[in-house]
């Protein structure tokens, strides 16, 4: 086998790489050594900054196959036949701590999944819960801020926490499903994963339909009670990237069934409650899951901080037949992925293999954006840097990818429009009242554990009076636990 030669980044061949050079045998370094110098510098800069939320991840590749016919409600050219197979790459994440956290916390989990399709890339970015904390994305930097690090004493604060929860009463659903005994999976194979926001889907005659995903979990569902993880983290921090990448060396590869629930768009107005309210979920007796596929994952990443790590996801990289819904949340976040990604990798991030669009024709996108830090995709064409020309350029195809949404009224700051049903805390007391009373008394145990840590009175109050406006048992056992604590 031939000796590969080492060089520079400029392709010059590395003389020594044991030794740097010195003014002599026992001198100083030289500021000419090219090698050490640049070997020092791209050391210093090779880790990008991590991301604010979201920060610990772990992430694989994988496919896609339709299993069933959708094509009555999307024209999505990769859910178009059974059997059609699309790669896909998927992150995992814990959403509050940072990349040197644990993996085994009582937090949500993030469940990015990038398709590569022949139209685009198509991102879905949702978690492991159905639901969220906040319904307007005005109030998400509060949020995080209150479940991460307190700038003063550089920890997370059950103060903080539960402060904000106790003027979020939109949170209480959401606390309920992470306080429960889903709020740990054992690992990411073991979890399921939801869009949790409601997106659009339309059929070929232009048809719409709101949509929610579900992907569930075909290893079924194991989780950790907080003594469990506590035992976990403190002997593998890593436990749950060690657990994925493993089982997909070993061949063991895991896989999901995904379905959707179907809504007819022109049902939403008058539902019982506001459909796109990221704070509920639709109940399965109104709309049914439908199957739609399954997603295997069969291969790891060869390098994490290349590919999982800068790996992009953006709810607004749509492809034709799929598209957004009124979801103030989603809203929000199609403008606050992408640019969070400009920020970590640059604007020319999407040029990075593991986001390229590798699937469309010619394999790499085709528009007029050029230059910047970090382009590769200008080679040396003198294609025109502008439209229209003419010159054969790329041009708009005047297809949208979905339907358009109705819009009317007066611009303000408004609140969400209230339906017939719409409250806080209706479904985070049905999903109480679906517990056994095994894991109502986890879910009690949890909630107090962090409440009763809290010193003011009066935050206490607010959060045991959402918790009673949910279920009056499930009040009544939070502050009776509460009160014990306290009293110890």
């Amino acid at each position: 086998m031939t000796q590969r030669v080492l060089t520079t980044e400029s392709g010059a061949p590395v003389a020594a790489n044991q030794n740097s050079a010195t003014a002599g045998v026992g001198g100083p370094l030289l500021l000419q050594d090219q090698h050490l110098l640049e070997k020092l510098a791209r050391f210093n800069r090779e880790r990008i900054p991590e991301r604010v939320v979201h920060a610990r991840g772990s992430g694989a590749y994988g496919y896609f196959e339709v299993t069933d016919d959708v094509t009555g409600f999307t024209k999505a050219d990769f859910l178009s036949e059974v059997g059609k197979r699309t790669e896909t790459f998927i992150r995992f994440s814990t959403v509050a701590d940072s990349l040197g956290g644990a993996d085994a916390v009582r937090d949500p989990r993030g469940f990015a999944l990038k398709f590569y399709t022949e139209d685009g890339n198509y991102d879905l970015v949702g978690n492991n819960t159905p639901v969220f904390f906040v319904k307007d994305p005005v109030k998400f930097p509060d949020f995080i801020h209150s479940q991460k690090r307190d700038p003063f004493t550089g920890k997370q604060e059950p103060d903080n926490v539960w402060d904000f929860w106790a003027h979020a009463p939109e949170a209480t659903h959401q606390v309920t499903w992470l306080m429960g005994d889903r709020g740990i999976p054992a690992s990411y194979r073991h979890m399921n994963g939801y869009g949790s926001h409601t997106y659009q889907w339309t059929n070929a005659a232009g048809e719409a339909f709101f949509v929610k995903y579900h992907f569930k979990t075909n290893q079924g569902i194991r989780c950790l009670s907080s003594e469990q993880a506590a035992e976990t983290a403190g002997k593998d921090g890593n436990s749950h990237q060690t657990d994925l990448l493993q089982a997909i060396e070993r061949g063991v590869n895991p896989s999901w069934t995904l379905y959707v629930q179907l809504m007819p768009a022109a049902e939403a107005a008058d539902y019982r409650f506001n459909p796109f309210d990221l704070t509920k979920v639709w109940p399965h007796s109104d709309y049914p899951l439908q199957r739609v596929g399954r997603l295997v994952l069969d291969r790891n990443p060869d390098n994490v901080f290349a590919e999982v790590e800068q790996a992009a996801f953006s709810p607004n990289n749509f492809v034709p037949g799929i598209g957004p819904s009124p979801d103030r949340m989603l809203q929000g976040r199609l403008f606050a992925y992408a640019d969070a990604h400009r920020y970590r990798l640059g604007v020319n991030h999407t040029q990075l293999a593991v986001n390229a669009p590798k699937a469309v024709p010619g394999g790499s996108a085709d528009n007029y954006g050029r230059d910047g830090l970090m382009a590769t995709r200008n080679g040396s064409r003198r294609d025109k840097n502008y439209e229209p020309n003419s010159y054969a350029g790329p041009a708009q195809t005047d297809a949208a990818l979905s339907a358009p949404l109705a819009v009317q009224g007066w611009t303000g700051t408004h609140a969400t429009p209230i339906h017939v049903k719409d409250d806080d805390f209706f479904q985070a007391g049905e999903l109480y009242r679906l517990m056994s009373e095994e894991e109502k008394s986890r879910l009690i145990a949890n909630i107090a554990g962090g409440l009763s840590q809290v010193t003011r009175d009066d935050v206490i109050e607010k959060n045991l009076a959402h918790f009673h406006a949910a279920d009056a048992d499930y009040g009544k056992r939070v502050e009776e636990a509460v009160r014990a604590l306290r009293e110890d």
